[in-house]
């Protein structure tokens, strides 16, 4: 910027005054600036050499155009929540619904309805005024017969919407100084580059602002999903009627599952244990006889038979 500035003419206090004003505040779009709302904060020393040099810079009639904007007066609170609501009829309850947040200043922002019969269910989301928030709540809870659950949050963006703002402003305090630079240029490739500077700077402001506004209306209208269901109906004690052929049917479905079992279970047995336990069945009796033949075959008596006695004999 500072070479073509020079190759523009403009030179001495002139150069440097605006190569720091431009300098700085492109440094400003990217980072937070330190400081900003605090009473009686004065701008940073590059913001006020610039200043001194250059004076006010035009549509800034008081030189106030580098000073961070004040806080707002009240915190910017982004509030969101969500309700579950039991009612008895689905339909009647998101008409009143819908009809007691209109009348807070609030609107629909989405809906979505599920199931059928007992069943149904619908979600709405309500963008609902700051202000009224206790109220809307209070209003929606009187249509249910019963609140399931409840819960709400909070986000304090005060800070975030006081830095967007001390940014964007030094960003359009870069822009008047670049479209000054604009104005006494004579080359067309002088005028190529800074114009590209522009509008660099000049989409930096865009999206600043845009954010900015997002978040002061998301602080504005809060957020909150109800979703209904229906009250589920009481459990009926009448007696059934007694049915013959449903329970001959029920009977014979039970009767087929047993003889399936018992089946399954003799198919089983045949196919897998019977081989196996006569398997084992076979090795157990060629033991048992072994054994025996080997009790049998066992060392003899060597002590001779006892002769008979004669008179015994006789």
């Amino acid at each position: 910027m500072l070479s073509t500035v020079r190759r523009l003419g403009v030179r001495g206090p002139a150069v440097v005054a605006i190569f720091l004003i431009g300098l700085f505040a492109i440094g400003c779009s990217g980072a937070a600036l330190q400081g900003v709302g605090a009473p009686g904060a004065t701008a940073a020393p590059g913001v006020a050499t610039g200043d001194a040099a250059r004076g006010p810079v035009e549509g800034d009639q008081n030189g106030s155009g580098n000073q961070p904007p004040a806080a707002p007066a009240d915190p910017l609170i982004i509030k969101t929540g969500a309700l579950s609501l039991q009612v008895t009829g689905l339909d009647a309850a998101v008409t009143a619904a819908t009809q007691k947040v209109d009348g807070l200043g609030g609107y629909v922002s989405g809906s979505d309805r599920s199931g059928d019969g007992e069943n149904a269910s619908a979600s709405i989301t309500f963008r609902i005024p700051a202000a009224r928030w206790d109220e809307a709540l209070a209003a929606l809870r009187g249509l249910a017969d019963k609140v399931l659950t409840e819960r709400s949050s909070t986000e304090d963006v005060t800070g975030q919407v006081v830095d967007l703002g001390a940014r964007i402003k030094n960003l359009e305090a870069t822009e008047r100084a670049l479209q000054a630079i604009m104005d006494r240029a004579t080359e067309i490739k002088d005028v190529l580059s800074v114009q590209a500077e522009l509008t660099k700077v000049r989409g930096q402001i865009e999206e600043m602002t845009a954010e900015k506004g997002h978040l002061v209306e998301q602080a504005a209208m809060s957020t909150l999903t109800v979703t209904f269901s229906l009250k589920p109906n009481p459990v009926r004690t009448e007696q059934q009627g007694f049915d013959p052929a449903a329970e001959a049917e029920q009977a014979s479905a039970s009767l087929v599952s047993v003889l399936q079992g018992v089946a399954t279970a003799g198919i089983w047995f045949g196919i897998v244990w019977l081989p196996i336990l006569l398997f084992f069945g076979i090795v157990a009796g060629v033991v048992l006889v072994v054994s025996r033949r080997f009790r049998r075959a066992g060392p003899g008596d060597d002590t001779p038979p006892v002769a008979p006695e004669a008179g015994s004999a006789a």
